[in-house]
């Protein structure tokens, strides 16, 4: 059967780093109270000139330097953000022509911090499905972008970044031992809307808006819908916790990213954190989290990687792969 096999990765982050500090002097807050309350010690936010696009196409390119291969090798682009340049076109085909790309297709994913385990299970449907034979998928937002800066409750949680994997169909014989993405499970529920939205949209204020969050809300619901789609897997491949190499969770709040791996009975040692240096960064969230892991040598080939997230909409979802 054909699998969907990780063949390079790359991660791309702005220059500018604000620590918790930092917001001390714009917003009544402390890095006392930011760290005990999320784990996060400080983000990176772009500059004028970095936007979800650049970002993106730089860890386009890292990816593919990663993989040994060119934007010729690529058949597909999908990019998950909910930060786009533009309303339309798509940052997608943007980034398809800063790669010098005029082939193949593009298109966006819309479905916030979800938005690379959507983009990931989508492009998994393409290759299986003999549409392409490459993916590349990307995760990139500018956050700071749509932030209210006055809002600390909000402001201090999010940063930006761009996070990429390349995508080849492989050969497999239908076991767990298998490399590639052995399962895919998401989920949505639009009633819960109100929780974690943007106030904004050209269909309705003909603005951006600003993000709003119930955060209380919002970390209530997010350990049994995280653990609902993981336990899906499970029960999908027969895998259980102890099988897992590495959990590779969405980088929201670290209370959230604990409180799953013990329900899950997932050991601590076999979390990769990036929260504490990046922030939240929504769909870039997760591959910056695996470009990590993978860079300093803890993510092995064949190791069993889980990956989840759960974003505004609700969405959720979770993948299971072996890298």
């Amino acid at each position: 059967m054909i699998r969907s096999v990780v063949k390079g990765i790359g991660t791309a982050l702005p220059e500018r780093i604000v620590k918790n500090s930092d917001l001390e002097g714009m917003v009544e807050t402390s890095d006392e109270w930011i760290v005990q309350r999320t784990g996060i010690r400080q983000r990176y936010i772009a500059n004028e000139n970095e936007t979800t696009v650049s970002l993106g196409a730089a860890a386009a390119r890292a990816a593919l330097e990663n993989a040994g291969l060119t934007p010729d090798d690529i058949d597909l682009i999908v990019v998950a953000t909910s930060t786009p340049n533009n309303t339309f076109p798509a940052s997608a085909v943007e980034i398809q022509k800063e790669l010098g790309m005029t082939h193949g297709f593009a298109f966006d994913m819309q479905a916030v911090c979800s938005g690379f385990i959507y983009a990931i299970s989508t492009a998994d449907l393409y290759i299986r499905g003999g549409m392409a034979q490459r993916v590349l998928v990307i995760g990139s937002e500018t956050f700071s972008r749509i932030l209210d800066w006055n809002d600390r409750s909000t402001c201090v949680l999010f940063g930006d970044g761009a996070g990429a994997i390349v995508l080849e169909a492989g050969e497999g014989k239908g076991l767990t031992s298998d490399r590639g993405i052995l399962s895919a499970n998401l989920r949505s529920d639009g009633s819960h809307k109100h929780k974690l939205f943007v106030d904004g949209g050209p269909s309705t204020t003909q603005t951006v808006g600003h993000l709003r969050m119930e955060g209380r809300e919002v970390f209530k619901h997010a350990v049994g819908m995280i653990t609902d789609v993981i336990e899906a897997s499970f029960e999908e491949t027969g895998l259980t916790a102890d099988d897992i190499d590495w959990f590779v969770p969405h980088q929201a709040n670290k209370r959230i990213i604990d409180a799953s791996a013990k329900k899950l009975n997932i050991a601590e040692d076999k979390v990769v954190i990036t929260v504490d240096q990046h922030g939240n960064t929504s769909a870039a969230s997760v591959p910056l989290a695996l470009g990590a892991a993978v860079k300093d040598g803890r993510i092995k080939e064949g190791d069993l990687v889980l990956l989840e997230a759960m974003g505004g909409g609700f969405t959720w979802g979770a993948v299971l792969l072996r890298w």
